[in-house]
């Protein structure tokens, strides 16, 4: 179960290749129609010389009629074949970006944490900024080809009017990439960091708002907020630099770009004034060096955009190819199965061991909250079995041999800390639509207040963070929810911290009576539900010091009295 993933790393240029292989079929229909479009540009030049030299020799009307309808048909195709390519080739592009940031938030999301050092607001902007340029590889290969479509079938048409003309196009349009390959591999470069320190301006911003409130409480939000300043100016001196680069490598391709068109004009001008070349192939040379700078132009770009999709692959690389911390195994706990803790070591836990009963209702005391959060952090997974020593079961099966739809199908530890999403109290409580004891749950919180407080019920809208909610209602919506999944083993994290004594004491009675006959644990310190509890245990320096019912310890232990009497 603890044996790490050793599969081999998707680096980079896997992720582009797997891009650009599951949409072959609309890259090569895309290449196609954009091939015709270049194509029809640059042929437009050439038969514009055509009707010239026709017309001045012929001068029949009945050419120059079927040159307008040819003039006709390449306009028409070039429309189409713009208009039709770009939509396959932009819908490729938006679908395969898609596809990337399910995946990269698939990775951030799953139960079993990925060895990545990486906070959630960088897997954020990896998951979007970064999945849509990796995506744009899609539309670089085909405007790409097609753009060197372009350039050859000008090539081909200046040569057959003069060699020398083609040969000045050919080793014109080398000398320029070559050039430009230089300035390309320094814009991924740059732009790998920009994202990063992007990605790290966005963690900071999300640590902010996480801990805004705390920050104000002690005066720290001043602090916070010179951090975020100095996290901010690194990203923005760094987007200057990717600016300055992205601009040196525009103007040097533009001026390249016009110096390649300026050089194909002059010595086409040269060559007709010589008589080597007549008045039609002049045209067609002169509007040719026009037309050429924009498949030139596309040319000379795209090395940037398959530098920045790099980049941006390597970036997503980061999550993609971290493996897991742990790897779940595939057995299955007994149903209505007891919950044991076996010498567990773990932080301030010291050889821990205990056993729940199956149906039974047992509360924790921690003296201390470091321990309370340790255990927590055990029993929801998130400290993978091989950081611990001793054993955690669960229906008879160590934790690290089942499977993680299992842990979660049977057990559910709700933190004390529990996340309110964007959308009503019906989707925080029951968010899969599944559960059949939400108004059971609800009362049991003592929620039926703020539903009834509320013209939409349990319809109404909740902020990101609860935003709209009081720290008290926002605790009994995260306590309904848990309630609401009815799971044969439920692990609550003081569940009352937020609440007024009275609705404490309703709670206690209510949790108690809904989870009867299902294995239930609540570390806490409220006296509530320690009362409730079919047990106590005390949990003081890592291990059980004590343990019988509430009533029998405030009578006979100083020390538990004083730790939880109010």
């Amino acid at each position: 179960m603890t044996t790490p993933d050793t599969r081999r790393p998707r680096p980079a240029s896997d992720i582009l290749r797997t891009a650009l292989r599951r949409n072959r079929g609309a890259m090569i229909w895309g290449t196609v129609l954009m091939g015709l479009y270049q194509a029809g540009e640059t042929a437009f030049p050439i038969a514009l010389g055509l009707i010239v030299e026709h017309t001045m020799r012929d001068r029949n009307l009945g050419s120059l009629g079927l040159s307008i309808a040819a003039l006709a048909v390449i306009i028409t195709t070039v429309s189409l074949s713009w208009r039709f390519g770009m939509r396959i080739l932009q819908k490729a592009n938006t679908t395969e970006a898609h596809r990337w940031r399910v995946k990269v938030a698939a990775c951030g999301l799953q139960p079993v944490a990925r060895d990545v050092d990486l906070k959630s607001g960088e897997i954020l902007t990896i998951a979007t900024e970064d999945a849509d340029q990796t995506a744009d590889i899609i539309e670089v290969v085909p405007l790409l080809i097609s753009s060197l479509v372009a350039v050859v079938v000008a090539a081909v048409a200046l040569g057959l009017a003069d060699i020398r003309l083609g040969l000045l196009v050919i080793v014109g349009t080398a000398a320029i990439m070559s050039v430009l390959s230089v300035l390309s591999r320094r814009i991924g470069s740059s732009t790998q960091e920009q994202q990063a320190r992007v990605a790290r301006a966005g963690a900071k911003v999300a640590d902010l708002i996480t801990g805004l409130r705390p920050l104000h409480g002690f005066g720290g939000n001043h602090a916070a907020f010179r951090s975020y300043r100095k996290v901010s100016t690194e990203a923005k001196l760094q987007a200057v630099t990717v600016a300055k680069v992205n601009g040196a490598y525009a103007g040097t391709a533009l001026a390249l770009n016009a110096v390649l068109a300026g050089a194909v004009t002059l010595t086409a001008g040269w060559l007709a004034f010589d008589g080597q070349i007549n008045i039609g192939e002049l045209v067609m040379a002169v509007g040719l060096a026009q037309f050429i700078m924009e498949p030139l132009r596309l040319f000379s770009e795209m090395p940037k955009y398959v530098m920045i999709a790099r980049a941006s692959a390597e970036r997503m690389a980061l999550v993609l190819t971290a493996p897991p911390v742990t790897t779940p195994g595939s057995e299955h706990p007994a149903a209505g199965g007891n919950l044991e803790i076996d010498c567990v070591r773990y932080g301030t836990l010291r050889d821990l061991k205990f056993t729940v009963a199956a149906g039974e209702f047992v509360a924790i005391a921690a003296y201390q909250p470091r321990a309370a959060a340790d255990l927590a952090a055990v029993l929801v997974a998130n400290v993978p079995p091989d950081a611990y020593e001793g054993a955690v079961r669960v229906g008879g099966q160590e934790l690290g041999e089942l499977s993680v739809e299992a842990v979660r199908a049977h057990m559910l530890v709700n933190p004390y800390d529990g996340e309110i999403f964007a959308g009503t109290l019906r989707t925080n409580i029951d968010p899969s639509g599944t559960s059949r004891t939400v108004p059971e749950a609800v009362e049991a919180s003592m929620l039926t207040d703020v539903v009834a407080l509320h013209r939409d019920g349990l319809d109404y809208g909740v902020r990101d963070r609860g935003a709209n909610l009081s720290g008290g209602q926002r605790q009994r919506l995260s306590l309904a929810r848990a309630l609401a999944a009815d799971s044969e083993v439920l692990v609550l994290h003081d569940p009352t911290t937020a609440v007024d004594a009275v609705t404490e004491q309703l709670i206690a009675r209510n949790v108690a009576k809904l989870r009867r006959g299902r294995t239930t644990v609540v570390i806490t310190s409220s006296p509530a539900l320690l009362d409730v509890a079919d047990r106590v245990l005390v949990l003081d320096e890592g291990v059980v010091t004590a343990e019988d019912t509430h009533r029998n310890l405030l009578a006979g232990d100083a020390d538990y009295c004083l730790a939880v009497a109010r």
